[in-house]
């Protein structure tokens, strides 16, 4: 699917998952902030009631449980402590006894104090808590629905004696406020990464249109660039072989006429004259298919190929060949394999010192695959490219130019394989 590779797609979508990213951070960081501030203010707001109405309303005797400093506690301090979402109070003393609640019930009772509870006690300050409201002394906030927030501090009876005031409120505060957060900062850092892509988008299509350019530009010019070094190849391999091709077997075919009439041993020397030529010349006929590739289309790749091989099999090498499924590719992909097959076989022919070489051509799919295997020196392909192999190299280039696949696989030692795939569509 071509839009994936689209720049502008590939901007956008970044752009997309990005906004989702920044919105789920953002939701969080904003909750945990909503937290803390509705924490912080029932912290505040605990601490103002215990010593602005609950200190200074303790009457002499509560701690002792005498039921007028209770009926008292309750007639002067009860509404102004139960306010905005304060739910419940609570007091106690350091023996874990609840003094004074507004559940009469809970009065009078016994129930351990935590460690943080004692710690308030002991050096003062305000600490906050979710409500267990599994635990015994919380059985009646069960029925004040949803979640609470307790929060505790030191107070000081007339006597002097420490007392833990505890409040308990509901979370509903804090929802809104988390509520509060998200509605003033959400719509800030969406608004900016929209108003973001909206003016990146521009920039992104202009510059992958001007990218788009300058690939087709140098398309363009490595195409001419081919196009000028194969004009050359043919002019060099048309002088080649009306020149010095044909008088090489000019001169072959004379000197056999003169061997034919000569005596026995000028006949010997004019033979092995003529031999030489003959070797000479079809080193030149390689040389000739190695500078300029044949018509591919009129004498087909196999031929070409088998034309190609010639100096290997007669060096020595064991080649085997197996061409198929290129009859009716398009030119420019049977040109493409030609090319590399040549570079193959032209690096086998120098450096790798091979016992044997296969060369196979086939019709995959939708694909023109070349495998060129030996069993030579090899060598390491992921060392820079050396002079020896640089050609490989440049034909990789040219390959992937055309959109084709390029593999190989070779190790000092261990012989070397290349494989190439080629789009016919």
């Amino acid at each position: 699917m071509r839009w994936l590779t689209n720049p502008v797609a590939q901007f956008l979508a970044a752009g997309f998952v990005t906004l989702v990213v920044v919105v789920l951070a953002t939701g969080a960081l904003s909750r945990s902030a909503a937290d803390e501030e509705a924490i912080a203010d029932a912290r505040s707001l605990t601490w103002v009631l215990a010593r602005s109405v609950a200190q200074p309303a303790i009457p002499p005797g509560l701690v002792e449980g005498d039921a007028a400093a209770i009926d008292r506690m309750d007639r002067t301090a009860l509404d102004r402590l139960l306010v905005d979402d304060v739910l419940r109070i609570k007091l106690w003393d350091a023996d874990g006894r609840v003094l004074y609640s507004d559940r009469t019930e809970l009065i009078g009772a016994v129930y351990p104090l935590g460690d943080d509870e004692l710690e308030v006690l002991r050096d003062g300050g305000t600490d906050a808590e979710l409500s267990d409201l599994g635990r015994p002394e919380n059985r009646f906030e069960r029925d004040l629905g949803g979640d609470l927030l307790e929060v505790y501090t030191r107070v000081r009876s007339p006597e002097g004696e420490p007392l833990l005031f505890e409040a308990y409120l509901g979370v509903d505060d804090i929802r809104a406020s988390r509520t509060r957060i998200l509605d003033r900062f959400l719509p800030i850092s969406i608004g900016a990464l929209v108003a973001l892509v909206a003016l990146g988008t521009p920039l992104v299509v202009l510059l992958s249109r001007r990218l788009s350019r300058a690939a087709r530009e140098r398309e363009r010019l490595l195409e001419a660039a081919v196009r000028a070094s194969d004009a050359e190849r043919l002019r060099i391999a048309r002088d080649l072989h009306d020149g010095v091709v044909q008088d090489l077997s000019g001169s072959s075919m004379a000197l056999s006429a003169l061997a034919a009439h000569a005596d026995e041993p000028h006949r010997r020397e004019l033979e092995d004259v003529g031999r030489s030529l003959r070797v000479s010349m079809r080193s030149l006929r390689s040389l000739l298919v190695e500078i300029y590739p044949p018509d591919l289309h009129t004498a087909g790749l196999a031929a070409a190929v088998d034309d190609l091989i010639a100096p290997l099999v007669a060096a020595g090498t064991t080649v085997d060949v197996d061409v198929s499924g290129a009859d009716g590719a398009p030119r420019p992909a049977v040109a493409l394999v030609w090319r590399v097959a040549q570079e193959s076989v032209r690096n086998v022919a120098r450096h790798a010192r091979a016992d044997r070489m296969s060369l196979t051509v086939r019709h995959e799919d939708d694909r023109l695959v070349l495998e060129v295997v030996d069993d030579g020196v090899g060598f390491d392909p992921t060392t820079a490219p050396s002079d020896d192999h640089f050609g490989l190299r440049a034909t990789e280039s040219l390959v992937r130019e055309h959109g084709g696949t390029w593999e190989v696989e070779s190790a000092p030692g261990s012989g070397t394989m290349v494989r190439v795939e080629v789009p016919v569509g």
